[in-house]
């Protein structure tokens, strides 16, 4: 596996972490936790944006 490949693997968990917090805080957790899982969910979608921006330049 190369840098490339372990990024886009990176990306790809990241992604999947995202939409799951963003699930829970929408659907399990309705009170003021929600917004915490949902806003943690919004920054692993974002950070997992900047792993996909880095895939063709490390």
């Amino acid at each position: 596996m190369n840098k490339n490949t372990i990024l886009g693997w990176a990306t790809f968990i990241m992604v999947l972490m995202g939409l799951l917090l963003i699930g829970l805080g929408a659907f399990r957790y309705r009170e003021v936790s929600g917004w915490g899982f949902a806003a943690t969910g919004v920054g692993f979608l974002a950070n997992a944006w900047v792993f996909n921006a880095l895939k063709g330049r490390v």
